[in-house]
């Protein structure tokens, strides 16, 4: 069974094809950057027409790098929310046309799905259940995964996003877009000078909270008399100790909630190295098994929409080629 997986619900244009029997064949990627970087972020209607250019050409190429033809592929995976809008409606319509016009099933696919399921694609794989850390630009979330299809959140973010508050601190930094990976590479050139709070550490519940880390960071920057090289690596390592320390406690609370004893993160924050290092440390001591994507995968992509497409296929109820895309779609609401 070959799929077809399509990824176009913001600023990345991926495309797919899972194999059932022999995994990832191939995938292909066309970001966006720079496109956006002189914006500060993601203009919604140039995301959509770039989509618009490179989709096609991308499955084109694709397909002739793995010497397969369009006709042998058995069913096509696409994003259907959430996302941007405009972008959402390239990736599903070109998916249902072309569903269509080769009368296979086509399969709508949760954005996050996607995402904690991503370490599936690795040689070594977490078995469920197990707890999911999803931590990206629009979503901080604890899920308790139980199997396929079968999400519950146990904890979310009451504002701003683990990734949103690296890039808003990386632009009080006035650091280049995107400002995450910025950041993280910039802290790891300070030190321990200053101290920033570590939002609802300590609360009962799961919830995250980061907006008041970075009015926090916005303090402390006008602070500053001269805001130096130095002084904005030594901030951006005071900011990534706190967010990392925050995101690894709840994430052990949760694991002792759900007696668990396998972790996954996933997202485009999963790709931080100094999330990684802490938790990988942790598992030692605390003995779970914690799972990471390639960091290719913690970004958008279509590798893990066509395997989500794949490992939904026999859950998917669609039966015709009628769509709608959701651009505000909760996991839970699968």
């Amino acid at each position: 069974m070959l799929i077809l997986g399509i990824e176009s619900s913001c600023d990345e244009t991926g495309i797919a094809i899972y194999d059932s029997n022999k995994g990832l064949l191939g995938h292909t990627l066309h970001s966006q950057i720079k496109l956006h970087s002189s914006y500060g972020g993601v203009v919604p209607e140039l995301a959509s027409r770039d989509h618009i250019k490179y989709i096609i050409p991308l499955i084109d190429q694709l397909l002739k790098n793995n010497s397969i033809s369009i006709n042998s592929i058995d069913s096509i995976a696409y994003t259907a929310g959430p996302g941007l809008s405009g972008a959402l409606l390239v990736g599903s319509t070109l998916a249902e046309a072309l569903a269509y016009s080769l009368n296979i099933p086509s399969i709508p696919v949760h954005h996050l799905e996607g995402h904690l399921l991503a370490p599936l694609l690795e040689v070594e794989k977490p078995s469920f259940p197990f707890l999911a850390l999803l931590v990206s630009g629009g979503h901080t979330q604890l899920i308790d995964v139980k199997k396929i299809g079968e999400y519950n959140i146990i904890g979310d973010t009451l504002d701003d996003a683990a990734g949103e508050a690296f890039d808003k601190t990386a632009k009080l930094l006035g650091l280049s877009y995107p400002g995450g990976a910025a950041l993280s590479e910039l802290a790891e050139k300070g030190n321990f000078e200053f101290q920033l709070p570590r939002p609802l550490i300590n609360s009962h519940g799961l919830d995250f909270s980061f907006s008041g880390l970075k009015t926090a960071v916005l303090t402390l920057v006008k602070k500053q008399s001269k805001l130096t090289d130095e002084i904005k690596a030594n901030i951006a390592f005071a900011f990534q100790e706190s967010i990392t320390d925050v995101l690894i406690k709840k994430t052990i609370k949760g694991l002792e909630e759900t007696g668990y004893k396998n972790i996954v993160v996933s997202g485009g924050v999963g790709a931080n190295m100094k999330l990684r290092e802490k938790l990988i440390s942790r598992s030692k001591l605390e003995k779970f098994k914690v799972y990471f994507p390639k960091l290719e995968f913690c970004t958008d992509n279509g590798a893990m929409i066509a395997l989500a497409g794949y490992l939904r296929a026999h859950l998917s109820s669609k039966n015709n080629y009628k769509f709608s895309v959701k651009p505000r779609w909760r996991l839970s609401e699968i």
